[in-house]
């Protein structure tokens, strides 16, 4: 029997329940909160915030291996329980370069890989502070930008609105992330950042948005899921399309790009790419999460293996799984919050249910917010249609979202 340690108990450590007991694992959670959705499944739990380094060795002791359910990690601190032997998948190494988005832009950068145009900021900017306050540390490569002065209109002059920017640390689902239209408003979400670490970088104005799930194994295998297309609505993810319709050399592409990122890391598990395609078939990788990842949730029920499944057998130095589709096409759509609740919407979900080839994943949670991930539907198609998708799509939305 082999014990995972699972950093983090929200529906991604959830959904490994059914993997990990297919394939004769327990898993022991760490995670704040008893309502959390992975307490469910775990053989243990040890009930600490997922940065609590002091938890997590007691959380060694109760398992041979332990993984990531989210990257909110304090990396430091681990280090010194990885030079006592305790065995992280994927090492804290192969974590270090992507936790910080500046950081994980500069290591693609570096590999070769098509990234947006980006420089650094450092420290507060504020309008009523000394001039030597006022400067910021940028530091861009691509735009020739050493250190200048926010306030100082040479600067300005460089900036293309609209422009984006983001916390370098903890943003997801949209938090920390702001499309820009002006230098006001920049200046603004500078003077209320409470001396946050951000990335700005060049707007894209992308045709499309798509997604790779990618797995690596102890022994260096490399695994690819079908590149998916991903819509989003206030840069929190709706739907998902799989696979998504592209050309050829646009797919190999991506699949090269996977194999050297992985490759490069010396990765073991999943890992999530995000990228933006242009209008004229360029290809720029947006994010990486090291670790499964929303845009894979259609791999429960649409692939031999799922992304959850996958991961669990990287980490314990099992065979890679197959992960080609079952169907010829899926489309997820997020079950996303809108209202403060704490209603379980049964109704709803027995209504979605009653769509053919459709499968509910409800996540548990105890309370509803908007824009909270409650759980997801992956629908079955026998055709790769886009439009029969969206349809089934907007039929979902108007069931979940009706007053």
């Amino acid at each position: 029997m082999v014990r995972i340690g699972v950093i983090g108990g929200g529906q991604l450590a959830w959904m490994m329940g059914g993997a990990a007991k297919k394939l004769g694992i327990e898993l022991v959670v760490q995670t704040p909160n008893p309502n959390d959705p992975a307490v469910a499944i775990a053989h243990k739990t040890i009930f600490a915030p997922v940065n609590d380094a002091a938890a997590t060795k007691v959380l060694a002791t109760k398992c041979d291996i332990i993984t990531f359910e989210n990257e909110f990690v304090d990396i430091e601190a681990l280090s010194l329980l990885a030079e006592q032997g305790v065995c992280f998948r994927p090492s804290l190494q192969a974590l270090v370069p992507l936790l910080d988005k500046y950081h994980q832009r500069c290591y693609l950068r570096d590999l070769g890989l098509p990234v947006p145009h980006f420089f650094d900021i450092k420290g507060n900017w504020r309008e009523d502070s000394p001039t030597e306050n006022k400067q910021l540390a940028i530091e861009s490569q691509e735009l020739g930008i050493e250190s200048e002065n926010l306030h100082n209109f040479s600067l300005q002059s460089k900036l293309k609105f609209p422009i984006v920017l983001k916390a370098r640390r903890h943003g997801y689902d949209g938090q920390g992330t702001f499309v820009i239209q002006d230098i006001q408003t920049l200046q603004q979400k500078l003077e209320s950042a409470n001396n946050l670490a951000f990335l700005l970088e060049e707007f894209i104005p992308f045709e499309r948005e798509l997604a790779v799930i990618a797995a690596r194994s102890v022994d260096g295998k490399v695994v690819i899921y079908p590149i998916v297309e991903t819509q989003q609505e206030e840069q929190v993810c709706r739907r998902v399309i799989a696979p998504a319709e592209i050309p050829s050399h646009i797919q190999k592409e991506i699949e090269n790009i996977s194999h050297t990122l992985l490759n490069s890391l010396k990765a073991v598990g999943v890992f999530g790419i995000e990228l933006f395609l242009s209008a004229d078939d360029k290809v720029l990788v947006n994010e990486i999460a090291p670790r499964t990842h929303n845009s894979g949730h259609f791999s429960l029920d649409a692939c031999e293996t799922s992304q959850f499944e996958q991961h669990l057998r990287a980490v314990s130095g099992l065979p890679l799984g197959n992960p080609n589709l079952t169907c010829p096409c899926a489309i997820m759509i997020n079950l996303l919050g809108y209202e403060i609740s704490t209603d379980d919407y049964i109704t709803k979900r027995q209504k979605i249910q009653q769509i053919p080839q459709s499968y509910v994943h409800w996540y548990g949670k105890t309370e509803s917010r908007p824009g909270r991930k409650l759980g997801h539907v992956t629908v079955l198609l026998n055709d790769q249609n886009p439009d029969e998708a969206m349809a089934i799509a907007r039929n979902i939305e108007n069931i979940w979202y009706a007053n």
